[in-house]
């Protein structure tokens, strides 16, 4: 497959872009699932996401000692249910301690799955386009795992973005981003906008990358990618499509950039590192 680079120089405020679209990166399953297993998979989704929303209100008002298992396990049940198989290299980074700065994990983006992903491995606060917080149902499993969001369309909202991810980072959260701004195939990547990074350096929290990967077999597949103008349903249709797809989580070591005063320079530096990490664990070998 032949995808054409993106320009990295681009701005902070820099609308994303990516060339990746189904019919031109999205390929036959390595095998099929059949109609059966995709009828079940359907029904179990819907209960699945049933079972997350009527566990709701206990992440909304539960003991912090609950809401971090039970929102991990109904993440998984739901990515388990369309037949998402998670696995984790590297370990988990650990909860802040009392009084500590929260770590910021920046991940690369292929899918609406990433968010269920991460979501069941990692206890974070996710940040997502403000747009995803008008669906209905995602709407209210949204808020019950306090999700922060960007109007990515409006750049003239990503300074108050940037300051509320810093203020969580203060709290001592763990905050996901995806600093690609879109979704691509799996097969390539975006580079990573610097704007979050200050967040980060604003609250004087790590930075640690996240590669995520949709593999089939030991192959690297862009059937779970949500790329172009496709809809959310076809997407989902096409993960219930195969039969076996493993998301592999790999938390790799935080980046670290001495601060110099400038802060563009220093977010930039950020960014690019992450990024570059990010790039060799996902591109690399699969």
């Amino acid at each position: 497959m032949s995808i054409p680079a993106q320009d990295h120089r681009h701005e902070d405020t820099a609308s994303p872009t990516t060339p990746c679209a189904p019919e031109s990166c999205v390929g036959p399953p390595v095998t099929a699932a059949g109609p059966v297993r995709r009828a079940a998979r359907l029904l179990g989704c819907g209960l699945a996401l049933l079972t997350a929303l009527a566990v709701t209100p206990v992440l909304r008002h539960g003991p912090a000692a609950l809401r971090g298992p039970l929102s991990r396990r109904s993440m998984r049940l739901i990515v388990g249910s369309v037949g998402i198989t998670v696995r984790t290299t590297n370990g988990v980074p650990a909860p802040a301690g009392p009084g500590s700065p929260g770590t910021l994990l920046v991940s690369n983006h292929v899918s609406w799955a990433d968010s269920l992903v991460l979501a069941a491995v990692t206890p974070a606060r996710h940040l997502a386009k403000r747009d995803v917080g008008r669906w209905p149902l995602i709407r209210s499993l949204a808020a019950a795992h306090r999700t922060l969001f960007i109007d990515r369309d409006r750049p003239a909202a990503l300074p108050a973005a940037v300051t509320a991810v810093a203020a969580a980072l203060r709290d001592g959260d763990t905050v996901l981003a995806y600093p690609e701004g879109t979704t691509w195939c799996g097969h390539a990547m975006g580079a990573f906008h610097p704007a979050l990074f200050q967040a980060a350096l604003d609250a004087g929290a790590a930075v640690r990358p996240v590669a995520l990967r949709y593999l089939e077999g030991r192959a690297r597949s862009s059937r779970g990618s949500w790329v172009g103008e496709e809809s959310l349903l076809t997407s989902l249709l096409r993960v219930v499509a195969t039969r076996h797809v493993v998301a592999e989580v790999t938390f790799l070591p935080p980046v670290r950039h001495e601060p110099s005063g400038r802060p563009r320079e220093d977010r930039a530096a950020l960014a690019a590192l992450a990024e570059s990490q990010v790039r060799a664990a996902v591109l690399g070998p699969a």
